[in-house]
């Protein structure tokens, strides 16, 4: 799926709420100007520029405030699903086809991203949203209904995501958030590098810049969809190699070049999913103050376990439990690795990693069926290393973790 090239877009009947991400942290958050245009062809149009071709070319519902403001309930504090820079995102409910207010719990559930004024993102990120995400259909990116702009309100309408962000799920403990298990988070890691690698199409040419956790939406089915386009900048075109911009985004998941010179290109947005994907390998935030000295940066601490097969079990979550074979874990890793290479040529394109990944998703599968064939029958329960075939598995007892090493100090 590429471009909408629809009059209106429709709304999926499947309730699938939107999440809002956390703060960015940025040397200049009012830069978001893109400093070149697409080049344009036959079947993608050239991505408007004005404000107002934005807003007449988009596939997009214009809502009035009013609309919204029932949809939502008048948004009150109880209808909240998230908060960030931008703003808080509250729960509604539209008509299906309509796409009037309706009452709660009847129609279709929307989730409405609502400007905070005083917010240091504006204008400039909500016009962004809309003029990526008023253009793009793809399986993985979250689909924008509409949006409001009235007066001083700026809002966004997506569709609903029940389970919420990537974010939650890794990070989150409470009896809500049940741990991902190594065949999901293969799972979500594939249906996020697809998005990533379709925005880098020749075709679109769109450089993500803010990839990470909380900005992976999880629908009923765990299938990811990227959010959160404030940040999106056009890729270079012609003969340039880079966009030179002001640096932008979050703290742990931005490319050192880019922090360094200012200059973007698609391999800055490998990176960053180098720095989700070990996120998921290990359980653990790519910056966490709360760790022991020399393990508040992922990367850093990580980077030497990821060479060595016999030491890759160390940055595992321990709540996978054996869940995973080791050369599956392994190549993961590297692949990691790869993506989080200092120099950006010798990252993996996303191309690249969708395929790699689609081979460990078909190993996880494999295995699954496996162990479905061993327990059928029997209860289900946590599975633990013993569940699985001895065979070249990570077991508990052949990979002890030494409780008394800081390095494992929860």
């Amino acid at each position: 799926m590429g471009i909408c090239l629809s009059a209106r877009i429709k709304a999926e009947t499947s309730p699938s709420h939107t999440g809002e991400s956390s703060k960015h942290v940025s040397a200049d958050v009012n830069d978001i100007s893109r400093s070149s245009s697409k080049s344009s062809s036959s079947s993608v149009p050239p991505t408007p520029r004005s404000e107002g071709e934005i807003l007449q070319s988009s596939n997009l519902k214009s809502f009035s405030f009013a609309d919204l403001k029932m949809a939502t309930r008048n948004f009150r504090p109880d209808s909240v699903l998230g908060e960030g820079g931008f703003g808080s995102v509250f729960k509604g409910w539209i008509d299906e086809n309509s796409f009037a207010a309706s009452k709660p719990g009847t129609g279709m559930i929307i989730a409405v991203k609502k400007l905070n004024l005083e917010s240091f993102q504006g204008h400039k990120e909500w016009l962004a949203e809309v003029n990526y995400l008023g253009q793009f259909c793809h399986p993985h990116l979250v689909k924008l209904i509409g949006y409001c702009l009235e007066d001083e309100h700026r809002l966004l309408v997506y569709e609903f995501m029940p389970r919420g962000s990537l974010e939650n799920h890794l990070f989150r403990r409470g009896s809500y958030f049940q741990p991902l298990s190594w065949n999901l988070r293969i799972k979500v890691a594939l249906d996020a590098a697809k998005g990533l690698a379709f925005l880098h199409s020749a075709e679109t040419k769109v450089i993500y810049r803010d990839f990470k956790t909380s900005n992976i939406l999880l629908d009923t089915n765990y299938t990811a969809k990227l959010s959160d386009f404030g940040l999106a900048k056009d890729g270079p075109t012609g003969d340039k190699s880079h966009v030179s911009t002001r640096v932008m985004g979050t703290y742990g998941y931005a490319a050192p070049e880019y922090l360094a010179t200012g200059h973007l290109t698609v391999r800055s947005d490998i990176y960053s999913f180098g720095v989700v994907l070990l996120e998921m390998l290990s359980g653990r935030r790519a910056v966490d103050k709360n760790r022991p000295s020399g393990e508040h940066n992922l990367v850093e601490w990580a980077r030497p376990y990821l060479t060595n097969k016999r030491k890759i079990f160390r940055i595992l979550d321990s709540r996978l439990e054996g869940q995973y074979s080791l050369d599956v874990a392994y190549k993961a890793a590297n692949l990691a690795l790869r993506c989080l290479s200092t120099e950006p040529k010798f990252r993996p394109s996303m191309d690249e990693v969708v395929k790699e990944l689609d081979q460990f998703n078909d190993s996880t599968k494999e295995m699954a069926n496996t162990l479905g064939n061993q327990t059928t029958g029997q209860r289900h329960r946590r599975r633990s290393a013993g569940d699985l075939p001895k065979a070249n598995v990570v077991s508990a007892a052949a990979y002890p973790r030494p409780s008394a090493s800081p390095l494992f100090t929860k």
